[in-house]
């Protein structure tokens, strides 16, 4: 169902494990004002507590709460709506644990061979949606855990998670590649080469290990290494993703900088892709959910 177009001044904050974003959005629908912090669920220790200061920034207006924050490692743990998900589908399953709070649902794939689950990208891609930028097919968020994510008739019929960013942050954490993760990795030959070895069904854990062979035996400096590092994992992530059938155009939400480098990487793969910006998906989105709660 399309949402009305009319919804009221509200705080929609996007809690995700590692960081948190807020916006205040205007009954028009442009934002007054964003903040952004490190204090993603894995960081809290005192929810009630943080969620008061967020009502304490927010006023009198209502506080929209979407992504971890509804996960069973976060404040309550609010029921997944169920595929296929839609608008309708998401504003029937937000729990209002306190006046004027809202938290989103996300989206729960219950298939015994492939089970899968989201929180918060489902907003983003209500936004998409709301906003006209995609329509049916394969939808990327690429990010901490990758989504990707099948549209029909303005539902979420599938998903796969693929866990890029978490792998990658593991390795720089505590890895034998620790060190060679120092260096910030280019977008460049040695990425995509990287690339192309795992979207050509190379052994991902192998190869990883291979880099760092390169370095040592002198054929690669820990730079190139770290770069086609990247390469492997971007490669390995849009192989999976790209798995269940032909998408010639994918749409690739989030933050830019990521985004064109998975869209280096599809163009590889013989897929063009366009980029959306995840700011403004996820204030489309929270301003829909809003809107159509409005008139629930």
């Amino acid at each position: 169902m399309t949402p009305p177009d009319a919804a009221p001044a509200f705080f929609a904050v996007d809690w995700g494990t590692t960081n948190r974003r807020w916006f205040h959005v205007a009954v028009d629908g442009s934002v007054i004002a964003r903040k952004g912090d490190d204090r993603g669920i894995l960081s809290v220790d005192d929810f009630p507590a943080e969620v008061a200061a967020l009502r304490a920034d927010a006023g009198d207006a209502p506080l929209l709460l979407c992504g971890m924050v509804g996960s069973n490692r976060g404040w309550i743990d609010v029921p997944y709506a169920d595929t296929p998900a839609d608008l309708d589908a998401i504003v029937a399953g937000i729990v209002c644990p306190q006046p004027g709070i809202a938290i989103v649902p996300g989206v729960v794939q219950r298939d015994e061979l492939r089970p899968d689950i989201m929180r918060g990208e489902e907003v983003q891609i209500l936004g998409a949606l709301a906003l006209k930028q995609i329509g049916d097919g394969l939808v990327c968020h690429p990010g901490t855990h990758t989504k990707w994510i099948e549209i029909e008739n303005g539902c979420m019929m599938r998903l796969r998670t693929v866990m890029t960013g978490d792998l990658l942050a593991a390795l720089k954490a505590r890895s034998i590649l620790s060190d060679i993760l120092a260096h910030e990795p280019a977008a460049d030959a040695v990425f995509l080469d990287g690339v192309d070895q795992t979207l050509e069904g190379g052994d991902l854990t192998a190869e990883l290990f291979g880099a760092r062979a390169r370095v040592v035996t002198g054929q690669m400096s820990a730079a190139d290494a770290a770069s086609r590092i990247s390469g492997l994992l971007i490669g390995s992530d849009i192989r999976a993703g790209l798995g269940r059938g032909r998408s010639d155009v994918v749409p690739l939400i989030g933050a830019r900088p990521l985004c064109e480098r998975f869209a280096l990487a599809l163009e590889r793969a013989g897929r063009e892709s366009v980029v959306i910006d995840g700011e403004t998906a996820f204030v489309a989105g929270a301003r829909a959910i809003m809107a159509m709660m409005g008139t629930a």
